[in-house]
């Protein structure tokens, strides 16, 4: 259900604004993305794992905040991130 520690570095690789950038909303909303997807797989063949669908709901709500905070910095950033990782809105 967690990712790799290398499959995190990747990520950070791909959606990093500035060469030593580790925490922008890109690379957090992009972290997040992946953790749900993979959260989404262990549901889809557990469906009464609730405490980890609770878990899930907690993720999608963080990375939502984390997208309203960059559409209200930049609307240019929010909609270049949000087509790079196939996002509806």
């Amino acid at each position: 259900m967690s990712i790799t520690a290398e499959r995190r570095a990747a990520l950070i690789d791909e959606y990093k604004t500035n060469q030593s950038d580790t925490g922008s909303p890109e690379v957090q909303v992009a972290i997040l993305t992946e953790r749900i997807k993979n959260l989404t797989e262990h549901l889809e063949s557990h469906k009464k794992d609730f405490h980890s669908r609770r878990g899930l709901l907690i993720l999608v709500s963080r990375r939502r905040r984390l997208l309203d905070y960059l559409r209200r910095k930049s609307q240019e950033r929010y909609q270049t991130l949000i087509t790079r990782l196939g996002l509806r809105r």
